[in-house]
């Protein structure tokens, strides 16, 4: 059953660099599952300029926007692989973005069954950790439209229900990581 890492914080509090350096703690085959569409040129820059901070000698990078649970269910990944899925909140954006082209919206509970079946994905593979990249959005001022609220509230609702099925959950201030919590693994030990 596979170990499963939340980090979370504000934007560019440092989380994708801190994620990629506790995921080399650990032994493995490394797969970095990037969940970003190239959108538009500075888009591109920014998701050339990541792939240059992961050793790519030492990285398969996968890409996948909407279908996570498909990528552990298809075994994309060997077994006792390091997989860090970045990120949570683009993921929730992309399945909010593809709800709204089929004219529909996306619920709260539409989203947390979906991040229930990843989780179930997950535990079901063989592989060894998965370290989610998340952002946390419920720390700043409401937003202003009514599909910012929207998008705010689906994903606290994924961060909390990934977070309560996570061994180990970190939160980034300013690069520096803040183990928030670390449930224990060993069995029947006092």
């Amino acid at each position: 059953m596979a170990g499963i890492t939340l980090i979370t914080g504000g934007c560019r509090s440092g989380k994708s660099r801190f994620a990629l350096t506790h995921a080399a703690s650990f032994t493995g085959n490394k797969y970095f599952l990037a969940t970003s569409p190239v959108l538009d040129e500075e888009m591109e820059e920014r998701i050339l300029k990541h792939k240059k901070e992961r050793n790519e000698s030492e990285w398969e990078t996968l890409e996948e926007e909407t279908d996570l649970s498909g990528c552990f269910q298809n075994s994309a990944f060997l077994s006792s692989s390091v997989v860090v899925i970045d990120c949570l909140s683009l993921w929730v954006n992309n399945l909010l973005y593809q709800a709204e082209k089929e004219k529909r919206m996306i619920s709260e509970l539409e989203i947390e069954n979906r991040c229930k079946q990843l989780l179930l994905s997950i535990r079901t593979s063989s592989v060894g950790k998965v370290i989610f990249v998340t952002n946390e959005v419920g720390l700043g001022l409401v937003p202003e439209t009514k599909l910012g609220r929207i998008y705010r509230d689906l994903l606290g609702i994924c961060n909390q229900t990934i977070a309560s099925d996570s061994e180990t959950v970190f939160f980034l201030v300013s690069g520096i990581p803040l183990l928030i919590r670390e449930k224990s693994t060993n069995k029947g030990i006092c």
